[in-house]
């Protein structure tokens, strides 16, 4: 594709494959830093344990692509697709997740600082997720299980997070001015001022 090479290990760092189908593409572990991959297929695509550092994935479809321990540090994902795409344990520090991430596997992983305000994460499993610092502003989490997470410090203003499931996850410093917790589980979660919620 363009004189790339698609396989496993692929070194495609700085590669420009915007607009490219790469639908059901084997990418493990391959080096995709500082790639322009925006508007691009990865539907289906399997990309664990790659190196997706400050990629620009700017509108791709990630659709039940496989990003499980990937790094994606510094990536932007503005206005990506990632429905039911398993991110479990991916580096994500400081990524633009502005994206439909709704059914997203996040178990365990890492976003902290990550700029998330207006995503969609309805359904989205995200326990023992660390969210400290991260930026939930007006995003939906509407069934979300939140379960164990730490959310220390994140700003989500503004959040819809009805019926999500917030049993000993860590809110301590959290931001919820306006946020919807109608029907949440607060089970033995740690309130922002510190306190632990029956």
């Amino acid at each position: 594709m363009n004189g790339y090479r698609i396989e496993p290990d692929a070194n495609l760092g700085g590669a420009k494959l915007g607009g490219a189908d790469l639908g059901g593409a084997l990418l493990t572990r391959a080096d995709l830093t500082n790639a322009n991959l925006t508007w691009a297929n990865l539907t289906g695509a399997n990309l664990t344990g790659a190196n997706l550092r400050n990629v620009n994935l700017i509108g791709a479809n990630l659709r039940n692509a496989n990003l499980t321990g990937a790094n994606l540090t510094g990536a932007d994902l503005t206005g990506a697709d990632l429905t039911n795409a398993n991110l479990r344990d991916a580096n994500l520090e400081g990524a633009k997740l502005g994206a439909n991430l709704m059914g997203a596997y996040l178990r365990d992983a890492n976003l902290r600082g990550a700029d998330l305000r207006l995503a969609k994460l309805e359904r989205a499993s995200l326990e023992g997720a660390d969210l400290s610092g991260a930026n939930l502003m007006g995003a939906y989490l509407k069934d979300a299980n939140l379960s164990g997470a730490n959310l220390t410090g994140t700003d989500l203003s503004g959040a819809n997070l009805t019926w999500a499931n917030l049993t000993w996850a860590n809110l301590t410093g959290a931001n919820l001015t306006w946020a919807n917790l109608t029907w949440a589980n607060l089970s033995g979660t740690r309130m922002p001022d510190g306190t632990i919620h029956d």
